[in-house]
């Protein structure tokens, strides 16, 4: 059984190092964000090709954001927190093709409602 104090403190780790990458200026795949299930797949498709240890990529193909990002069109904001795949009080994108920690005012070109 895993200790929840040492996954949480993990979390942190991980969340700070993400935090770097995006504070840092990687640039993202941020636009345009995935409106049908199609477009979903097709960037789930792309996750799952990239080896599970290459953070910086998928990073990169979800479009991860260290700021809240509005959709363009339907004029609303998507930040992590108010997304199906965020588990509040882990502060965790469960998704499974990303599954990273994340801060609740980051957002993914991913996420839905």
């Amino acid at each position: 059984m895993s200790d929840p104090a040492h996954m949480l403190a993990g979390d942190d780790k991980r969340r700070s190092a993400i935090g770097d990458l995006l504070d840092a200026g990687l640039e993202t795949e941020a636009f345009p964000r995935c409106d049908t299930d199609a477009q979903v797949r097709e960037i789930v498709n792309r996750l799952q090709l990239l080896p599970l240890d290459d953070m910086r990529g998928r990073l990169v193909v979800a479009g991860v954001t260290g700021h809240t990002v509005a959709h363009p069109e339907a004029e609303i904001d998507q930040p992590c927190e108010t997304c199906m795949y965020y588990l509040v009080h882990r502060k965790y994108c469960e998704l499974p093709e990303l599954d990273i920690p994340v801060e609740p005012h980051w957002s993914c070109r991913l996420w839905r409602i």
